[in-house]
């Protein structure tokens, strides 16, 4: 009774970061709390005798069941489609940081730096890869560590984790202009909003945008001249948009496509079960204008 009180004290103490790296690995708030369940059934059964490393030997765990269930996802994949494509991400809102606590800045930068790129290539990785390189870039664990994980030497570890990387980097690349210049019009269309400058939002809005059943650039303009007073500049899944809130919880999120750089299309979710799933980090004011 004692022994299995003191894994239950570890495994809490480390839940946090248990959840955070099974989300990142499997990319679903569900899945990793599956994951972490999972993780839970193994080790209440296990001998912890000799565990000298409980928070290494938690994230090991866990790990390894994620592994598993990535190979099982790419291999139903694989049996239904012939292929692996890419699909959406949904990441929660959890900050994720190796070495503490990570503030509204830090969560800002690593979802647009990692979290982005992330989310664009981590699905096109094999479960090896996308394995090490989560829990060497992320999450600081060593390669020693990780190749125990995936019975592979540290320096198959480390190859894994440099191929994913350059594969992340290079998306985070091609991308970076394209978010660079949305957020800006997303910020500058809420700035408009808010001042009611109905000259300033036709200018962002292509004539022939969509808002629900209002369609046109003016009709639209006028639809949004002065209501955007409560929200907020934020990435969604790692895109730029603005999220209303009412009492710190999320109630409805703006989505903006753009063409030619012109808003087109403007798309409102206000669904509670859909918000839940979306990972919504807001950005800091002074990148509002």
């Amino acid at each position: 009774m004692i022994e299995q009180d003191w894994l239950s004290e570890r495994f809490a103490e480390h839940q946090g970061r248990l959840h955070a790296v099974a989300y990142r690995m499997l990319g679903s708030p569900g899945e990793a709390e599956d994951a972490v369940q999972e993780a839970w059934v193994r080790v209440s059964r296990a001998d912890t005798g000799q565990v000298e490393n409980p928070a290494g030997w938690l994230t090991t765990v866990v790990a390894r069941v994620c592994l598993n269930m990535l190979e099982a996802r790419r291999a139903r994949r694989e049996e239904s489609a012939g292929a692996l494509p890419p699909e959406p991400a949904d990441p929660h809102a959890t900050s994720i940081h190796p070495t503490g606590q990570a503030g509204p800045e830090d969560e800002a930068l690593l979802a647009d730096s990692v979290g982005v790129a992330l989310m664009v290539v981590l699905d096109t990785l094999t479960p090896a890869e996308r394995l090490a390189f989560v829990l060497h870039d992320v999450f600081a664990v060593s390669f020693g560590e990780i190749g125990s994980i995936m019975d592979r030497s540290p320096a198959a570890a480390r190859q894994l984790a440099s191929r994913a990387r350059r594969r992340v980097q290079g998306a985070a690349g091609a991308s970076d202009a394209a978010r660079s210049q949305k957020r800006e019009i997303v910020a500058a269309f809420l700035a408009a909003s808010r001042n009611g400058d109905f000259a300033a939002l036709l200018e962002l809005l292509d004539p022939d945008a969509v808002v629900g059943e209002v369609r046109g650039g003016h009709e639209v303009a006028a639809f949004f001249a002065g209501r955007a007073q409560a929200a907020r500049l934020a990435l969604v899944d790692g895109v730029p948009a603005a999220v209303w809130s009412h009492r710190g919880q999320p109630k409805a999120v703006f989505t903006f496509t753009i063409g030619d750089g012109k808003i087109t299309r403007i798309a409102i979710d206000a669904d509670p079960d859909r918000l839940r799933d979306l990972d919504i980090v807001f950005l800091r004011a002074n990148k509002e204008q």
